[in-house]
């Protein structure tokens, strides 16, 4: 699972949710910051309003939760979402000096090379040079 730092930083970059059963959040705004939730069509479901995105926790026996704003949750994306998320730019992942190493090409640029001690830090980081060069 990515860093909760490496999630937001997908974030504040411009990368989008949308959620989908088996995705994994924190809820930042509340003190279950710690606490990893899944998304289930039976346990927690997200549902849209005209005020925006809810995720409703059904059945929810442990806390007293009834929903949570999708805006003061943070999404741990999984290294399959995050290797999607490359697209066609994704050309590897290897294991090199004790790294894993996700490389990524953008036809007239420079490979985007991420590495990190866990494969799907790697493919964040990819990412995030991915989506500036989108930016810059």
């Amino acid at each position: 699972m990515i860093s909760d730092e490496l999630a937001r930083a997908l974030r504040d970059a411009g990368v989008r949710w949308h959620p989908a059963s088996g995705d994994r959040f924190r809820i930042e705004k509340q003190a279950l910051t710690e606490e990893v939730f899944t998304v289930s069509d039976m346990v927690v479901e997200e549902h849209q309003h005209e005020h925006g995105s809810f995720f409703g926790f059904n059945g929810t026996t442990e806390w007293a939760l009834d929903s949570v704003p999708t805006s003061d949750t943070l999404w741990l994306p999984r290294e399959d979402q995050l290797r999607d998320l490359l697209g066609g730019a994704f050309v590897s992942l290897v294991r090199a000096d004790g790294e894993y190493v996700v490389t990524a090409q953008v036809a007239g640029h420079e490979p985007i090379v991420g590495r990190a001690a866990d494969p799907a830090d790697a493919y964040a980081l990819a990412l995030l040079d991915l989506v500036g060069l989108a930016v810059g």
